[in-house]
């Protein structure tokens, strides 16, 4: 049985940390509105559910290959996470916009996600740590990619919403957030030994 509290830390702390997916989507709707910024943010969707099912099928297929790889795994996927612990502990908050107006697309959002590696270090992780060691069925893979991308397009929709104002509050907040989001890490890292 899977230790829920630490997945569902883990996916909300990474989903809702700064990335390219929410940097992006933060300053898209910043510049061209909200109304604007919806089919980027729904490409976006689109791309997550895909590399996260992508991960799912390379991860059943490494565990199936290779059964001995769970632990391997566990030790990878712990050894991102403290690295993603520590990146998120000294980050800095995200930047000014660089002043250029880019319209983003369904399309540029879709194909953003098969170039962004904290979205596929996510997937790969998310999916070999949490999921597969537990569940392997074709529907259950699709549901969990499916959950994930909605909590994916509910983050990028709320940077996207809160665009600015949400890029002050870190600003103003970034130590203690940084701390908050580190520890929630650190307690999924710790749970994955327990």
């Amino acid at each position: 049985m899977p230790n829920f509290a630490a997945f569902i830390s883990y996916v909300l702390v990474t989903t809702f940390t700064p990335g390219p997916n929410n940097i992006m989507a933060m300053s898209n709707a910043s510049r061209n509105g909200f109304k604007k910024s919806i089919l980027f943010n729904i490409g976006m969707t689109f791309g997550f559910f895909f590399v996260i099912g992508f991960c799912s099928i390379f991860s059943v297929v490494l565990y199936n290959l290779i059964p001995t790889i769970k632990p391997v795994m566990t030790y990878i996927g712990a050894a991102y996470i403290l690295w993603l612990t520590w990146k998120t502990y000294s980050s800095k908050p995200p930047g000014e916009s660089d002043g250029k107006n880019h319209a983003y697309t369904f399309s540029s959002g879709l194909l953003l996600q098969f170039v962004n590696p904290k979205v596929i270090l996510y997937g790969i992780t998310t999916v070999s740590t949490f999921i597969v060691p537990y569940y392997k069925s074709v529907c259950t893979l699709t549901g969990f990619s499916a959950l994930l991308a909605l909590v994916g397009f509910t983050a990028v929709t709320c940077w996207s919403l809160f665009g600015a104002a949400f890029q002050k509050i870190l600003v103003n907040n970034n130590r203690t957030i940084n701390i908050v989001m580190s520890l929630l890490l650190l307690y999924c890292v710790v749970s994955l030994f327990l």
